[in-house]
């Protein structure tokens, strides 16, 4: 199930895009939403700007809300000026993380023609936050899958794992397919590391 759909009236505040990260652990989200003009995203990938971003600084330094405008002093680089040259003159930046900071999600919003009102930043923070919660994996992975995602994580081969489960290598794929899908992981490796981080495995 997309975890944005049912969020589509709150993120019309955003007028001009926005990008979403959920769960991020060490690295990598689990899901990203990227809806920001591709030029822009073009150019920043291309010219490295995410170190020198003081949105990127902000979120993971932070939890709750920021307007962009009063990062302007931070922006050495002129990563906000240029964003705004793409029509992200306006923007606001929400940062959450779990009790426990293994997971945090992150989302920026844009708007070409004025700041976002307090009522509509409340709004994209709850948005963030039911996004998250509703992104965190579950006990709903069965026993079986639970057991697989187990022995993949021991380091067991497919043939190994059908061996000592005494089923065949198609039922154990299978059974790995629907943890990956239960978890929202991009991979298997992926998957192990989201229920081991989750405490499911």
């Amino acid at each position: 199930m997309d975890h944005i759909a049912k969020w589509q009236d709150v993120l019309a505040s955003a007028t001009a895009g926005y990008f979403l990260a959920i769960r991020v652990g060490f690295g990598f989200p689990q899901t990203e939403y990227n809806q920001f003009p591709e030029a822009w995203v073009a150019e920043y990938t291309r010219d490295g700007l995410l170190i020198e971003d003081p949105v990127m600084r902000w979120v993971y330094r932070n939890e709750g809300a920021v307007r962009w405008s009063t990062l302007s002093d931070a922006d050495l680089s002129g990563v906000l000026v240029r964003a705004a040259a793409h029509g992200l003159r306006y923007g606001l930046s929400v940062s959450h993380r779990d009790a426990d900071g293994a997971f945090r999600s992150f989302g920026s919003f844009a708007r070409r023609d004025r700041e976002f009102r307090d009522d509509e930043a409340m709004d994209l923070r709850g948005l963030l936050q039911g996004v998250h919660q509703s992104s965190q994996p579950t006990s709903r992975l069965t026993a079986a899958e639970r057991e697989a995602l187990g022995l993949v994580r021991d380091g067991r081969l497919l043939k190994e794992i059908a061996i000592e489960l005494g089923i065949s290598e198609t039922a154990v794929k299978q059974r790995l397919k629907n943890a990956r899908l239960k978890l929202h992981a991009r991979t298997g490796s992926h998957a192990v590391s989201i229920a081991v981080k989750a405490g499911l495995i």
